[in-house]
């Protein structure tokens, strides 16, 4: 095995781990989404990702993800909220103002 043949290996070796990383902050993501709407009684629609980019805080290089779910208060009309990632920990949740039954 040559040099370049075992840094082509690595390299496919951590983007497959980013993908895997990415993939159980996504899943953390919806759970947290789902357990939000469940606890602030509301109706869940639909949950996706923004964006995902890297980011340095907390002293370590971690993935930091942006989620928009939309969501409804009164069973008719349709929000959009957004919730904050750093790695798996919720940064910050945002709604706007909705109305309820």
């Amino acid at each position: 095995m040559t040099l370049a043949e075992l840094t082509l290996f690595l390299c496919l070796l951590l983007i497959g781990f980013q993908f895997w990383r990415i993939r159980s902050i996504s899943e953390r993501a919806n759970l947290h989404i789902q357990q939000y709407c469940q606890t602030h009684q509301l109706q869940l629609l639909s949950v996706a990702r923004r964006k995902t980019r890297l980011s340095f805080k907390y002293a370590k290089i971690d993935w930091h993800s942006v989620f928009v779910f939309e969501f409804s208060g009164n069973g008719e009309d349709r929000y959009v909220g957004e919730m904050e990632l750093i790695g798996q920990r919720v940064l910050r949740t945002h709604l706007p103002p909705y109305r309820v039954n």
